[in-house]
């Protein structure tokens, strides 16, 4: 996939096709990423839908910190370099485990049942967001179990 570049709102890729949207079993995300310096206060990944919000996970981009939402670094200096992204969501042990270039790095839980979707790019939904905002995005796979 081409890079995805944007200034302020953004574009993210819902994976959007029959059978991509879930409520139950176990689902893996798998990507690799890269996202220039400059890039800041940005969503690059997500999984939409859950019970009393709108995400189980966004993955946050902060002055070249990757961040579960705005708390737990899952990877430092991450600008400037194509990282490997895989993502598994248990649904039904409510559990979200999120590894780096085959190494994990967080397992952190769900935010309950919902209809689920995966969806990458970058949008700045934040107040804090750069102006220039930019991830890249290649060999995107999902996987059911």
């Amino acid at each position: 996939m081409p890079s995805v570049r944007r200034r302020r709102c953004g574009v993210e890729t819902r994976i959007f096709a029959l059978g991509y949207d879930y409520t139950s079993g176990v689902w893996q995300f798998e990507g690799n990423f890269y996202v220039p310096q400059g890039s800041s206060g940005v969503i690059i990944m997500q999984i939409h839908g859950a019970a009393t919000e709108a995400t189980t996970l966004q993955l946050r981009v902060y002055n070249g910190d990757l961040k579960y939402y705005g708390n737990n670094v899952v990877a430092s200096n991450i600008y400037d370099k194509w990282l490997r992204l895989n993502v598994i969501h248990n649904v039904g042990a409510g559990k979200v485990t999120i590894f780096i270039d085959g190494e994990q790095k967080l397992v952190v839980n769900g935010h309950g049942r919902a209809n689920f979707y995966f969806k990458y790019g970058v949008y700045g939904a934040l107040s804090a967001s750069s102006n220039y905002m930019e991830s890249r995005w290649k060999e995107v796979k999902l996987f059911k179990k």
